[in-house]
This record gives structure tokens, C-alpha cells and sequence, in this order.
């Protein structure tokens, strides 16, 4: 057998030229897409740095709030220890929010021994009692959740108000949705134009940068969440569009 010597480097030439020649004969643009499966280390790197580059470009742009979300169902979900080692370096920036669902004890207990939050998101079903309750247990101010679809629903708001510190005011999810919240539907901003919640709110649901500054006129909010609305795809964040959604927030008379 006769040895060949290859050209590694025109032969890699010729590989893209021929996969640029078949992508540009597409319908669509390819883009990258990152599955994790099961707990390997070099995986969770990889996402890991993905979710920092997100992070980094929030805090540079001035966000208050960087958000972390425990609750599996969720493609945005972190464990305990992939937050602790993102949070850490966000100590003296923006308050850390850890996100959950109707969470018991046992979980906030392992959270909180790992990752270091700042304020607890309740976005399930918590009654006014269990809000209250948490936020005595675990000594951390207590931002809930609420859906929102008619003025009816801001009714719930005084139920809440001696048991938590601030609302998040989301749109409420479609019958049989697995999230309570990050599905991209907004509601009728302007039922908030002349409402005066008990403590201090932030408006989400269905934000993006072109529409924030509207929706932030028509209901007066003085905050804004946003989730799906700066993704590239289901669960992966896009640095430049939470830069131009929080540049836009920023611009948004008031």
C-alpha cells in the first residue's frame, strides 16, 4: 500500500466552498442549535459560556435584574450549580432573581445553599400565604407573578400586597400551556394605565425591542421584563437584541 499525503488545508477549502455553494441554495439560513444531553462537563461548559455571554450583555447595558429560572419544563432552566457559578460574578451588579414555580421548601433550601439570589420569583400558583411564608423562611424579598387577560385579574393585586415586595405582570399562558410564563403573548397594556399597584411592578409578556417603548407608554410601567423576546431560538439568548431591547426601555419616556 502506497501512502498519500493530503492537503489538509486545500481540502478544507474545497469543503466550504462546496457546503457555501449548497447553503446559499437554500429557502432558510441555517443556524446553530445546542442540545444538552445528560450531565456531561464539556457540554455544560459550552452552555454554560453561551448563558454568560447573555448575562454579560444584560449587565453591560444596564439591566436591574438578571434572571436565573428553576423549573425543569422550562428550555430556559438552570440547575442549583450551573446558576451559583454564572451568579457569583454578578455580585455587585444587578439583583439576581431566581425563578420559580411553586416551589417547596427542599428546593429553595438546595438553591439558595448554592447559588447566591438576591430575590425570589414565585410564577405558579402561590397563594398569599405561601408568598408570605417564603419570604419569612428564606429571608429574601419576594416578586410574584401574576397572569393578566382582563381588569378583573388586578384584583388579585391586594391579596398579595402585605405578602410580597414587588409584581411581575405577565400575560396569562394559553389553556394546557406547561410555562406560566415566557410565551411570547402580551396583554392589553393599556389596562395598567390608570391602575396603582400596591408595590412596585414590572410588565412582561410579548416584549421585544420594537414594541417595548409602545408598551411601556400605554402602561405606564415604571419596569419591564423580557424573555422570548430577545431569543435567537427556544431557550438561547441573543446579546445583541437584549442590548437593543434595554436601549430602547431606557428611551422610553415615561
Amino acid at each position: 500500500m502506497t501512502a498519500r499525503i493530503l492537503d489538509g488545508k486545500a481540502l478544507g477549502a474545497r469543503l466550504r466552498a462546496g457546503l457555501a455553494a449548497r447553503i446559499a441554495g437554500l429557502a432558510f439560513k441555517p443556524g446553530l442549535r445546542v442540545v444538552r444531553v445528560g450531565e456531561d462537563p464539556a457540554s455544560g461548559v459550552y452552555v454554560r459560556n453561551k448563558d454568560r455571554a447573555a448575562l454579560d450583555a444584560a449587565s453591560q447595558a444596564g439591566a436591574g435584574m438578571l434572571g436565573f429560572v428553576f423549573f425543569p419544563p422550562s428550555p430556559r432552566a438552570v440547575t442549583p450549580a450551573e446558576a451559583a457559578m454564572l451568579a457569583r460574578s454578578y455580585a455587585a451588579g444587578p439583583k439576581r432573581v431566581g425563578l420559580f414555580v411553586d416551589p417547596d421548601d427542599a428546593l429553595l433550601t438546595e438553591t439558595l445553599a448554592q447559588a447566591p439570589l438576591d430575590l425570589i420569583q414565585l410564577h405558579g400558583e402561590e397563594s398569599p400565604a405561601r408568598a408570605a411564608d417564603i419570604r419569612l423562611r428564606f429571608g429574601k424579598p419576594v416578586m410574584k407573578a401574576l397572569g393578566i387577560a382582563t381588569k378583573a385579574d388586578l384584583t388579585r393585586l391586594a391579596d398579595y400586597a402585605d405578602q410580597v415586595d414587588y409584581f411581575l405582570l405577565d400575560a396569562r399562558p394559553p389553556p394546557g400551556s406547561v410555562l406560566p410564563g415566557g410565551n411570547a403573548l402580551a396583554f392589553d397594556w393599556s389596562l395598567m394605565k390608570d391602575e396603582n399597584p400596591p408595590r412596585p411592578w414590572l410588565l412582561a409578556g410579548g416584549l421585544t425591542p420594537a414594541n417595548v417603548a409602545q408598551a411601556i407608554a400605554a402602561s405606564g410601567a415604571k419596569g419591564v421584563d423580557v424573555s422570548s423576546g430577545v431569543e435567537k431560538a427556544r431557550g438561547e439568548k441573543d446579546p445583541a437584541a437584549i442590548a437593543a431591547f434595554i436601549a430602547a426601555a431606557k428611551a422610553a419616556p415615561v
